[in-house]
């Protein structure tokens, strides 16, 4: 692993990155009924990587809206949040919150928190954040994003906003984001903010064209295969990738976009690191994420019930993308 370019520190937030074998989390999402692999299992080193070209693809609009949205209002933001520390859930390669960083550290000198469970990523984007914004002091932090909070709320003192952009709230089951909703609200100090983006309900097409590859292109395939590829490699699994259909649909009932590998072929699935065996008959769907989509009004509310006041929101009107700024109250 490479040293840390000047300026930077990543540090772990958890025990030797004991993410990697939260064997309960994986076993209870494994026996839903529809199995799932928890979202963390997708970014490692390889999986970051094809996350970073789903991102490039001409079909995925979320980035281009963000960085639009970041480019016409970052100065803008960047008055409005105020503060010195900006810390980012799910930072990956950084390079849309860049812009912010940017704005924030032309007004004032600027400390930076990337908190991601790839620490390859992590030192990637500490290298290049330090290279292209003078002045800016960025410390990693390496782990999931409830241990990074609690590493927040214990170290930073100071005015804190944190970010979770890339509409990565929507990664997760209703359950699973009034928690992590209600843990960025206990993490922040009154006057803190929580900088959040939000992709807004649109037609079902728009969605599907956008959570699949297009012709000539295999990101979101290999994105979502790797998951299987992570797990025979950590957990001794014997998951064939050659015998599952990476796919993504929308559904209007509960307002979400679902990644899903279906089996295409009877299989028993043995994970000897966790002592599980299951049976997959032709069919069987393997959920690989969870992207909710938001009508702006009942978002700005579900987040409001946690002790964070509305402040302001800049919305891409052809995209129907918004990035809203709360403040604990």
């Amino acid at each position: 692993m490479s040293e840390p370019a000047k300026g930077t520190t990543v540090l772990a937030v958890e025990n030797d990155a004991s993410f990697w074998d939260d064997h309960d989390t994986l076993r209870r999402c494994l026996g839903e009924p529809i199995p799932r692999i928890p979202p963390w299992f997708g970014y490692d080193e390889r999986g970051s990587e094809l996350f970073e070209s789903i991102t490039g693809l001409p079909t995925y609009y979320l980035t281009r809206a963000e960085r639009g949205l970041l480019e016409r209002h970052a100065d803008e933001i960047a008055d409005v949040v105020g503060g010195s520390h900006l810390a980012e859930l799910g930072s990956g390669s950084a390079k849309k919150t860049r812009l912010l960083l940017s704005a924030c550290a032309r007004r004032r000198h600027t400390v930076y928190f990337p908190i991601d469970v790839s620490r390859e990523m992590l030192d990637f984007s500490a290298r290049a954040l330090t290279t292209a914004v003078p002045g800016l002091t960025v410390t990693g932090l390496w782990g999931r994003y409830e241990a990074g909070l609690t590493w927040l709320h214990d170290n930073v003192a100071a005015p804190l906003v944190v970010a979770f952009l890339g509409s990565n709230l929507g990664n997760t089951t209703p359950g699973e984001r009034a928690a992590l909703l209600a843990r960025i609200s206990s993490a922040l100090r009154p006057g803190d903010g929580f900088l959040v983006s939000a992709d807004l309900l649109k037609p079902a097409e728009t969605f599907e064209t956008c959570y699949n590859d297009p012709p000539h292109h295999s990101a979101f395939a290999e994105f979502r295969l790797n998951h299987l590829t992570h797990l025979n490699r950590r957990f001794g699994a014997n998951f064939d990738i050659e015998h599952f259909r990476p796919h993504a649909w929308y559904d209007h009932r509960d307002e979400v976009v679902v990644g899903h590998l279906t089996a295409t072929e009877d299989q028993v699935i043995s994970l000897p690191g966790l002592g599980i065996t299951t049976q997959l008959r032709t069919g069987d769907s393997i959920n690989v994420g969870f992207s909710a989509k938001f009508d702006r009004d009942r978002f700005v509310a579900e987040i409001a019930a946690h002790g964070l006041r509305a402040e302001a929101q800049w919305i891409d009107p052809t995209w129907r993308y918004g990035i809203f700024l709360f403040r604990r109250g």
